[in-house]
């Protein structure tokens, strides 16, 4: 699982059967890498999220025929570096 930031939506005018209805969304990595995920939950742009890749996207996205390797699995409200510090993203 990796975490990842919503850019946007992805239209697409067309797509092979085995891709599904699911939305399309586009990710930025934290490394800064483009990235483009099947979203089973209905994220929005701005959103912090984590998702879930390779052959076990395809059951998260719900369906293990879905031509897929990465999902979007949860959205986040914030995250705990240590002990003593927190992060709150909303």
């Amino acid at each position: 699982m990796e975490i990842h930031q919503v850019r946007g939506h992805l239209t697409l005018t067309s797509r092979l059967d085995g891709l599904g209805h699911l939305p399309v969304k586009v990710l930025d990595s934290i490394s800064g890498a483009t990235l483009v995920a099947m979203d089973p939950i209905g994220v929005k742009p701005g959103d912090w999220v984590f998702t879930i890749a390779n052959s076990a996207a395809r059951s998260a996205a719900g369906d293990d025929r879905l031509l897929t390797d990465l999902t979007v699995a949860g959205i986040i409200d914030g995250w705990q570096t240590d002990k003593d510090e927190s992060t709150n993203i909303l």
